[in-house]
């Protein structure tokens, strides 16, 4: 038995209670435009987040977490909080983010007794950091002995899970389509992990503005499901 993959498993569980479920991403946004209305519309939201927005930054961020912490450089760890925030310029993406990232910490600290987890949460809650959920994901992911690659596979797994929910959701689609959705999409998390592996910091923030607009109009909906 693999103890590492249980521990990512119960690290990726869509179900994990740090209120993931709560955020569309602004495709609540897509969806009341009519911009995505049917399976072919959200595996293309789908695939254009994870590809064009999660690639370049949180899942770039999660594998040099990882680095950092190899370096022991404590100060790129700050950077890349600060950078975290920088790239998300909606503010309901950056609240998101320190939302989650801060139930994430309260969940794993007490079960991992990790010192760059503890440091990272104490900067938190002395308000010099952020608490981003890509960086605390991948500090816990690494004191939880969890390969880099097995990592950003379960990262990029969840994201678009969650995705494909909402898409099932908002749309609406059927259980069967979504599940057929999520499937359809591991050969590109395989990819996408692969070019991940060695990130290139130089690219963090190069995403696809369109989605940051999509965000930025859901504080602005008529009616709203979701928070972000």
């Amino acid at each position: 038995m693999n103890s590492a993959l249980l521990r990512l498993l119960q690290l990726c569980d869509p179900a994990l209670p740090v209120g993931g479920f709560s955020h569309s991403a602004g495709l609540e946004t897509y969806v009341q435009l009519g911009i995505v209305k049917d399976a072919a519309t959200a595996k293309a939201f789908v695939t254009g987040m994870l590809s064009q927005n999660i690639h370049y930054t949180d899942a770039a961020i999660v594998s040099l977490v990882y680095d950092a912490i190899i370096a022991n450089d404590i100060n790129e760890l700050k950077q890349l909080d600060d950078l975290c925030t920088a790239v998300k310029l909606p503010k309901e993406m950056r609240m998101a983010s320190q939302k989650l990232g801060a139930r994430l910490i309260k969940i794993f600290q007490p079960l991992c007794n990790n010192i760059w987890l503890s440091c990272y949460a104490a900067a938190v809650n002395a308000k010099e950091l952020q608490g981003n959920y890509c960086i605390a994901f991948g500090i816990i992911a690494h004191a939880l002995q969890i390969l880099k690659t097995d990592a950003l596979t379960g990262f990029y797994y969840n994201a678009a899970a969650g995705f494909v929910t909402n898409s099932v959701k908002l749309v609406p689609l059927s259980q069967q389509t979504g599940q057929e959705l999520l499937f359809a999409l591991q050969p590109l998390i395989t990819g996408l992990v692969q070019k991940n592996v060695r990130a290139n910091k130089d690219l963090l923030g190069v995403c696809c503005p369109g989605f940051d607009i999509r965000s930025m109009q859901h504080e602005q909906l008529y009616s709203r499901l979701y928070i972000s």
